[in-house]
């Protein structure tokens, strides 16, 4: 069931998860509108391991409309938070919706990745 009134929900779990991110070391999304444009209420704490098996874009949105963020190469491990729908994508003989979140803020389409169409993330972002 989606919540009606997640966004204060969510950003306190993206303010959880840019402090997370600095303590790591890792760089925080540019601005506080960037990391929101996706309402995700159901992040995990418990972050896994994804591995791409070809060389594809990681983007800001779960979608081709989105702008890409960054290139990966095959065999790149990332660190997924959970999977959700978003843009169906048509390419390396897969077609589905299913699009994994990223530790840094960020989605990879599921057909990118090794494992089942979300990578083998057991999480559903919601």
């Amino acid at each position: 069931m989606r919540r009606t009134s997640a966004r204060p929900l969510t950003m306190t779990v993206i303010a959880a998860a840019m402090g997370v991110m600095a303590a790591a070391g890792m760089a925080a999304p540019a601005s506080a509108a960037e990391a929101a444009q996706t309402d995700r209420t159901n992040v995990s704490a418990e972050f896994e391991t994804v591995t791409t098996w070809v060389q594809g874009n990681v983007r800001i949105g779960p979608s081709t409309g989105y702008r890409i963020a960054y290139t990966v190469a095959a065999n790149q491990n990332l660190t997924a938070v959970c999977w959700l729908e978003g843009g169906t994508v048509s390419a390396n003989g897969y077609t589905h919706n299913k699009w994994v979140y990223l530790a840094d803020d960020r989605y990879i389409w599921g057909g990118l990745l090794k494992g089942n169409e979300v990578g083998n993330v057991s999480s559903h972002c919601w």
